[in-house]
């Protein structure tokens, strides 16, 4: 059985350059060994790395020894649910690309609130000029 996002669909590539993800696949991925729930793609802006550099989360600085090159305002990366959640609540969330979210961020992160952050490209895009 293939992996679900958070729409009920076949979870998408969140991002390869970096690669991100628990297990550095791109995608968003997750299963026991992932205690933090690297689940929702984010999309991550200035204030969400101040957010997270705040609370202790850096994720600026590289750290090569776990395949991590540090963020930068753009990038597309697998951030954990409670670190959103708490960014989100602060006012500092980080977009989100609900395809590429995996469901298990359902257990943490109401959808509402992942709705609300969404910067999905719908599957056809030209519907957008309708």
């Amino acid at each position: 059985m293939s992996e679900r996002n958070v729409l009920g669909g076949e979870l998408e590539v969140c991002g390869t350059d970096p690669p991100t993800g628990f297990y550095r696949d791109g995608c968003c991925t997750t299963g026991p060994e992932d205690r933090g729930s690297h689940t929702i793609c984010a999309v991550v802006t200035h204030e969400f790395l101040e957010h997270q550099r705040a609370i202790g989360n850096d994720l600026t600085t590289p750290m090569p020894h776990f395949r991590f090159p540090g963020l930068v305002p753009g990038d597309r990366w697998c951030v954990t649910a409670r670190n959103w959640l708490a960014a989100y609540e602060a006012g500092a969330a980080a977009y989100v690309v609900l395809a590429a979210t995996h469901e298990r961020a359902l257990d943490i992160v109401p959808l509402e609130a992942l709705r609300e952050m969404a910067v999905d490209v719908p599957s056809d895009p030209g519907s957008l000029l309708e």
